[in-house]
């Protein structure tokens, strides 16, 4: 039984009529958010006419997330207007029975073991695409590193043998619905049912997905059985009904809807093609083609999904490779340009490791200063920075009362530039990681979130952050920033707004140090953040 609620919740000063606190939310988020940490454990807040209340205390989010997990529902505004695109996938499905059940079933594809597994053949595709990147010109990394993780995703969700057609379209498909998936988070419900341009577009690339991805799933289960597949050829994609493809919009106009055919540009494709390993003349070949995927595990399940289940999970699990693990390696990229004391030491670290030859997943294990280097990105960035829960009666919470109905937020941002957990927190130090410092951070790093709606993948991120990042370091000797500093840009996650470099396979000239490494810098640090805008760009 709670003991009654006694301590009364303050309101963050600022409301607006009508508006709440929503242009403040929208002008500067970032500061806003962790500016409510003086104003109590639970502050009210206002999201239009209605009230939320934010948790800033990290031993009250853990009773939300963990010790009283049931009265706190997965649900609120942003989590509604996710299940619009995600549908019913692991991230979005209310609790309940279906959600354990789901995420007992894949439970296994994220274990080490299988994840193990697909190792070298995601480092194979990493090593092709970033090697097939031209030197000393300016790359727009945040994309780069969304395309990059895309694609070793795809070789660990369906295979090293998706077909290229398959692959190119998914790569160009998923930046523009992230794009509209930020909209309609950010609009108003009754805006995104209108039928509006962008509305229409939107409903059609994400029936085009769907298409795509039981495509994907159908070649799976022909490599499974032996037979051909429609997928396995581009005129798979033509021919694909799209009759479960959930918002009832035509699949042929879906494609449409992406600019040019989803493909791959030509030169770049010709490129990458040119600095992948050659089949033939490649012992190891023959085993990538036989090899499954990560969702093979659900395809050969005694209970398995519908075809409309395995099409949630699939979108929930690409947006999470896309949205989280390319934000956090550029974000990655840009500390290390700024810090050379890092760079050299992450170098040092591969060397002693790899010595002259190529990475293998089996070496990701002894790379700690890398994690350290990640998990640092992590922390300052994000890379989520707001989540929402429903409590499902009312409740005391640490002495403040939650109505039934009330939206809670909860910040792993605020969470993390916590000063009484992390010293200077704007700085980038990733000692803040060693073993002996760690334990002092426990309960304030919540960007995997916790308890039983932990993200199921962060053993993969973990792996995949630290193949990219250490194939990157390999390929290439030097890289520097060609753009301004990027300041944050919160949306879903914390982005940067603009951030350009080059890559060069030789070093370049030695950069002045310091004795502080987290002072380091040879670029100014980002603002704090700016504003979000409908179209995420």
């Amino acid at each position: 039984m709670n003991a009654p609620a006694t301590s009364p919740t303050r309101t963050a000063p600022g409301a607006l009529p009508l508006l709440g606190h929503g242009l403040q939310l929208a002008r500067s988020p970032l500061p806003f958010i962790s500016s409510l940490r003086e104003h109590g454990p639970v502050v009210r807040i206002r999201i239009g006419p209605t009230p939320a209340y934010v948790v800033t205390d990290p031993a009250l989010t853990r009773k939300v997330l963990v010790t009283d997990a049931a009265h706190y529902a997965k649900g609120g505004k942003i989590i509604d207007a996710l299940r619009v695109f995600f549908g019913d996938g692991l991230a979005t499905i209310a609790d309940g029975d279906a959600h354990l059940r789901n995420r007992r079933l894949m439970q296994p594809m994220f274990n080490k073991a299988h994840i193990a597994e697909r190792g070298d053949a995601m480092i194979e595709q990493v090593a092709a695409m970033v090697g097939a990147w031209p030197e000393a010109r300016p790359r727009e990394v945040y994309e780069d590193m969304n395309e990059v993780t895309l694609a070793a995703f795809l070789v660990a969700l369906f295979g090293a043998d998706l077909p290229e057609h398959l692959e190119g379209e998914f790569t160009a498909l998923m930046p523009e619905i992230m794009k509209g998936t930020i909209r309609q988070t950010i609009l108003p419900p009754w805006v995104t049912r209108l039928p509006l341009p962008a509305n229409r577009a939107h409903a059609q690339r994400v029936a085009r997905l769907r298409a795509l991805i039981d495509q994907a799933i159908d070649h799976r289960a022909s490599r499974a059985t032996g037979s051909s597949s429609g997928a396995d050829t581009p005129s798979g994609a033509e021919t694909a009904s799209g009759s479960e493809a959930g918002s009832g919009a035509d699949t042929a106009s879906g494609a449409e809807a992406v600019s040019g055919s989803g493909a791959i540009p030509g030169s770049e494709a010709a490129s990458r093609s040119e600095a992948a390993p050659d089949a033939a003349g490649c012992p190891h070949a023959a085993v990538r083609e036989q090899q499954a995927g990560l969702f093979d595990t659900l395809l050969t399940a005694d209970n398995p999904l519908t075809r409309q289940q395995l099409q949630d999970e699939a979108i929930t699990l690409l947006t999470g490779a896309i949205e989280t693990t390319g934000t956090t390696l550029a974000w990655t990229l840009y500390e290390i340009s700024r810090q050379p004391r890092i760079e050299r030491r992450l170098r040092e670290e591969l060397a002693t490791v790899c010595g002259d030859r190529p990475l293998r997943y089996g070496d990701l294990d002894h790379l700690p200063y890398a994690r350290q280097v990640l998990q640092e990105a992590i922390r300052k960035y994000g890379p989520a920075w707001l989540v929402t829960r429903t409590a499902t009666r009312d409740i005391d919470l640490g002495g403040h009362l939650v109505p039934q109905g009330a939206d809670v937020v909860w910040s792993p941002y605020l969470h993390q530039h916590d000063p009484d957990v992390f010293a200077d927190p704007a700085a980038f130090d990733p000692d803040r990681w060693t073993p002996e410092n760690v334990s002092a951070t426990r309960g304030s790093f919540l960007a995997f979130g916790d308890g039983r709606r932990k993200c199921i993948g962060e053993n993969f991120a973990w792996a995949e952050l630290q193949i990219i990042l250490a194939t990157i370091l390999r390929t290439w000797q030097s890289f520097e920033l060609t753009s301004p500093a990027p300041r944050p840009q919160a949306v879903v996650t914390v982005k940067p707004d603009r951030l350009t470099m080059e890559f060069r396979r030789k070093e370049a000239p030695a950069r002045p140090t310091s004795d502080n490494p987290s002072r380091e810098v040879t670029a100014p640090d980002p603002g704090p953040d700016t504003t979000p805008t409908p179209s995420g760009s």
